[in-house]
C-alpha cells in the first residue's frame, strides 16, 4: 500500500537498440550492421550506451522503470556479458520495479545454455525469438542464419532454464508461400506452446536486398495475404491466444507490457543508435549511425536526428492511429477529456464501420474487427480528416 501523501512514480519503459547482427536478412530495414564486427566497435557501443543511460537517468527521478526491452539487430550478438552489463547500468541508474518485464530478442542460432542461464540469473524474464517460418528453404531465401530445428531447440532450452514467457515472431506472405503452408507453420509453432506470438505480413521495403528483385520473388498477392492474416486470427483464437493488437496475440495476462507503451501513449526512453524516445512531452530519436553515436556520447556532442514537442492536435491523431491498432480501441469520454475535442464526428464514422462489420463496441470502447484491421489505413484517413475538421470544445459557442 502506497504511503499516504506520497506521490507515486510515473511508469517508464527502457528500450536498448543493439545494432549488431550475424548477417542482414533480405527484408530487414531496421538499423543494424551485419557480419562480424571489430571488438573495439562493440566495446565502444557498450561504453556509449552505459554513459548515455547514466546521463539520462538524472532527468527521470520521478519515474519507475517497469519494462526493459533489448531489440535490434540481434541483442544476443552481444553475449550475456554485454547484455548484463547494460542491464546492470539500468538498475544502477534508474528505479527499476521488482516485477519489471525484461525482454531480449534473439535469433535461434544464437541461443545457448550459458546465455540463457546467465541472463535468467540477472533478471531477464522474457525472450522474443525470431522464428519467422518452419520452412528451411524459405529461411535460407530470406537470409535467416538459422533453421527451424534450431528454433525448436532454442524454445526447449529456454523452458529448461526457467523462462515461462516466450514470444515467437512469424512472417506470412513469404516468397512462394501458400495459405496451406502458412497454416502448417502455425500448427508447428503452436506445438511449442509459446505464451505470445507475433504475426507480421512481409513488407518489401525500399533499400533492402528483397526490394531489388521483388518482381521475381513470387510474392503472394494482397488477397492471399489477407486470407493468411484472417486464418491466423481464427487459428490462434481457437488455441487460446487473444488478439490484442493488429499483429500480436497472447495468452491471458501475457501481453507485451513494453510494446503496449507504444500503442497506448506510455513514456519510454531509448538508448543506442536509431532508438526513439517519448519522454516528458517530447519525442526524439538518435541518429542511425553507430560511430556517430559513440563519438557523440564520448565528446558530449549531438546524437539526435530529431527532437520535437508534439502539439495536442498531433497527440490526438496519434491516439487514434495507435489505439485503433489494439483491441482496447478508443473511448468517447477519454478522448474528449484528453484532447478537448468532440467525439461525435468519430462516433458517426464508427457506427458506419459497425454496419460494415469493420468495427465493434465492447464495454463502451470502439475497436476494429479483424476485417477492419485489414483496411485500417483507409479508416484512419477518414477518422483523421473528421478530427481535423472538429471544432475544439473550448471554442464552441453556446446558443
Amino acid at each position: 500500500m502506497p504511503i499516504r501523501g506520497k506521490k507515486e512514480k510515473t511508469p517508464l519503459g527502457i528500450y536498448i537498440h543493439v545494432p549488431f547482427c550475424r548477417s542482414k536478412c533480405e527484408y530487414c530495414d531496421f538499423y543494424s550492421l551485419g557480419g562480424s564486427r571489430e571488438r573495439v566497435l562493440i566495446e565502444g557501443y557498450l561504453d556509449a550506451v552505459c554513459a548515455h543511460i547514466k546521463e539520462t537517468a538524472a532527468l527521470a527521478p520521478g519515474y519507475k522503470v517497469d519494462t526493459v526491452y533489448f531489440g535490434g539487430g540481434t541483442p544476443s550478438f552481444l553475449g550475456w556479458e554485454g547484455l548484463t552489463r547494460i542491464l546492470s547500468e539500468v538498475r544502477r541508474r534508474f528505479d527499476v520495479a521488482a516485477e519489471a518485464e525484461i525482454t531480449f530478442e534473439a535469433n535461434p542460432d544464437s541461443v545457448t545454455d550459458k546465455l540463457l542461464r546467465r541472463l535468467k540469473a540477472e533478471g531477464f524474464n522474457r525472450i522474443s525469438l525470431g522464428v519467422q517460418t518452419d520452412n528451411d528453404d524459405l529461411l535460407k531465401k530470406l537470409g535467416r542464419p538459422h533453421n527451424y530445428r534450431q528454433a525448436v531447440h532454442a524454445v526447449e532450452l529456454a523452458r529448461a532454464k526457467g523462462f515461462n514467457n516466450i514470444s515467437l515472431d512469424l512472417i506470412y506472405g513469404l516468397p512462394g508461400q501458400s495459405l496451406e503452408q502458412w497454416e502448417q507453420t502455425l500448427g508447428h509453432v503452436l506445438e511449442l506452446a509459446p505464451e505470445h506470438i507475433s504475426c507480421y505480413g512481409l513488407k518489401v521495403e525500399e533499400g533492402t536486398p528483397l526490394w531489388s528483385y521483388r518482381d521475381e520473388a513470387n510474392l503472394p498477392d494482397d488477397d492471399t495475404q489477407a486470407d493468411m492474416y484472417l486464418s491466423a486470427i481464427r487459428i490462434l483464437k481457437e488455441k487460446g491466444y487473444a488478439q490484442y493488437e493488429i499483429s500480436n496475440f497472447a495468452r491471458r495476462g501475457l501481453r507485451s507490457r513494453h510494446n503496449l507503451k507504444y500503442w497506448t501513449g506510455g513514456e519510454y526512453l531509448g538508448f543506442g543508435p536509431s532508438a526513439s524516445s517519448d519522454f516528458a512531452g517530447k519525442r526524439f530519436t538518435a541518429e542511425a549511425d553507430l560511430v556517430g553515436y559513440i563519438e557523440g556520447i564520448r565528446q558530449g556532442g549531438a546524437i539526435l536526428s530529431e527532437c520535437q514537442t508534439l502539439p495536442a492536435g498531433e497527440r490526438a491523431g496519434e491516439y487514434l492511429m495507435l489505439r485503433l491498432r489494439t483491441s482496447d480501441g478508443i473511448e468517447a469520454e477519454e478522448y474528449s477529456r484528453r484532447f478537448l475535442l468532440p467525439f461525435e464526428p468519430l462516433q458517426a464514422l464508427m457506427e458506419k464501420y459497425y454496419a460494415q462489420d469493420l468495427a465493434v463496441m465492447d464495454s463502451g470502447r470502439w475497436h476494429l474487427t479483424p476485417r477492419g484491421f485489414l483496411v485500417s489505413n483507409t479508416i484512419l484517413v477518414e477518422l483523421l480528416d473528421a478530427q481535423e475538421r472538429s471544432i475544439p470544445l473550448a471554442k464552441r459557442r453556446a446558443y
